[in-house]
């Protein structure tokens, strides 16, 4: 009750901040309207807010500029606003200014969106409306290659933090013009823009009218990148199962809009997001269909173990090491009999402590500076291994089924799904501590309910498996690409067929 009354209030609080802007409507006296957006702005403390006061030759008018003039093309701005504006004759700044778009301004809210986003307000006296013109240029990165999602065969190119870059990206592989590049803002006290990328004549309406809806219903001071979107719009927030695909490859991007997927890309952020999207989406690799039938299938049989073994390596020892003990050959129990001898601690410990540490020298891995990187796999190699084993803390068996099991998880190259795989593995450990193979049995029964039961925006995250969709059959294994037919059948696109091939 107090959440919710607290919600409401804040709500209305920024409401009404929103509409202190909005309810300022522009005058049709210049000095005023400049007084306005000076007080707004900060002009006198602002530096790089620019008031630029002119005098139009060809209406004899007076008129003022408002930009940032670090956010805008400072040249373009000289040679396509201002100098046409003080040379030129005209009756409409439309045919005097030689800017590609040119937007109407009504009111101050409209003023400071378009100022945020990189345009030149432009105000008339006499004239309570003014124009926006787009001459934005902000810096970014430019355009490399792909670190989290590395392939051998195919593009290299990734997403940069420039939203415009991106959609060029996308334009450059999508040649068709029933793909739509949708603005929408977000964020009150901040405005960003979040773009949805669909095809229109494919988009199941439904889910594209949630997406909206979900965008719209954000209600916070600033959204400032992707990473964060996706944590408002996605399904479950404590769920373990991820609804939303993150990626920083264009032609992945691509290749899932021709599905008839959605996307949202924004600025300030290297990645696009996928959605509805099941289980097949992030375990299948784009350089599954850059490679040829058989090794593509092979690199995802590969892919399908090392889920497996990281999932269950590390369970199925302690499983058959304390409860099942017939099921090991005579010799390899007597082994490992002799290798924890000595050993103080229960096997269950063992695994969970090496378990633990593999995660902190991966965490560390991440966050220490490039040069040291070395540093990690001497420390986790000698100290962590060699001298473990030597002080009789760890037996070797474990270390080596430790090793298998983070070696396997690194052949998973989403983040999200390694994320869920790493974790589920500490329920097997105890399900497999407690119960033996009866208890990875039943956890991993319980695991199958849950991930049945999770939904992408209304999509089943198990489909076209289950429940059964008419499709192109692209899950663990694909067929030719001359046989795929069909699009997903489970996100509903308005047209099924993609390959008239016979």
């Amino acid at each position: 009750m107090l959440y919710h009354l607290k919600r409401k209030f804040m709500k209305h609080s920024r409401s009404t901040e929103a509409a202190d802007i909005t309810t300022s409507p522009l005058s049709d006296e210049l000095t005023h309207n400049i007084e306005l957006i000076e007080e707004l702005y900060s002009a006198s403390i602002n530096k790089d807010f620019v008031v630029r006061d002119i005098h139009i030759k060809g209406m004899d008018s007076r008129a003022a500029l408002f930009f940032y003039a670090t956010a805008v093309d400072l040249d373009k701005v000289e040679q396509s606003i201002i100098s046409p504006l003080l040379t030129e004759n005209g009756k409409d700044i439309r045919d005097i200014v030689s800017v590609e778009h040119i937007s109407d301004v009504n009111d101050l809210l409209d003023v400071s969106e378009y100022i945020h986003q990189g345009y030149v307000i432009f105000l008339k006296e006499g004239s309570s409306n003014g124009l926006a013109f787009n001459v934005a240029s902000y810096e970014h990165r430019g355009i490399e290659k792909a670190e989290n999602e590395v392939l051998v065969k195919g593009p290299k190119e990734a997403f940069t933090e420039s939203a415009s870059v991106n959609l060029s990206l996308l334009r450059k592989r999508i040649s068709n013009p029933h793909f739509i590049a949708e603005g929408m803002g977000v964020g009150v006290r901040s405005k960003s823009e979040a773009t949805i990328l669909y095809m229109n004549d494919l988009v199941d309406e439904n889910v594209l009218n949630e997406v909206r809806k979900r965008i719209e219903r954000i209600e916070v001071d600033s959204v400032r990148s992707i990473e964060m979107l996706e944590q408002f719009i996605e399904e479950r927030t404590y769920s373990l199962i991820p609804s939303v695909l993150y990626t920083e490859r264009p032609d992945r991007t691509a290749a899932y809009i021709d599905d008839g997927y959605i996307a949202i890309i924004m600025e300030n952020s290297p990645a696009a997001l996928i959605l509805p999207v099941t289980f097949w989406s992030f375990f299948h690799s784009p350089e599954d269909h850059y490679s040829r039938l058989l090794y593509g299938n092979f690199s995802r049989l590969i892919r399908l173990l090392a889920v497996f073994i990281t999932l269950f390596i590390s369970s199925f020892y302690i499983a058959v090491t304390n409860f099942h003990e017939e099921m090991i050959p005579i010799d390899l129990l007597l082994a490992i009999a002799g290798a924890r001898e000595q050993l103080p601690f229960p096997l269950v410990f063992e695994i969970v402590m090496m378990e633990f540490a593999f995660e902190l020298i991966r965490e560390a891995g991440l966050r220490i500076p490039s040069p040291l990187g070395p540093t990690i796999g001497i420390v986790g190699a000698l100290i962590l291994g060699q001298a473990a084993v030597e002080a009789n803390v760890i037996s070797p068996i474990v270390v080596i089924v430790v090793a298998l099991s983070g070696l396997s998880s690194f052949a998973i190259a989403d983040v999200s799904l390694n994320y869920t795989i790493r974790m589920i593995r500490f329920v097997f450990i105890f399900a497999a501590a407690t119960y033996g193979i009866f208890g990875i049995i039943g956890a991993f029964i319980l695991c199958l309910m849950y991930a049945a039961a999770a939904r992408s925006f209304g999509v089943s995250f198990l489909s076209p498996l289950s429940p059964h969709f008419r499709s192109g059959n692209d899950t663990v294994f694909r067929g030719p690409v001359t046989k795929e037919i069909f699009r997903p059948g489970q996100i509903h696109p308005r047209d099924m067929k993609k390959n008239s091939m016979r």
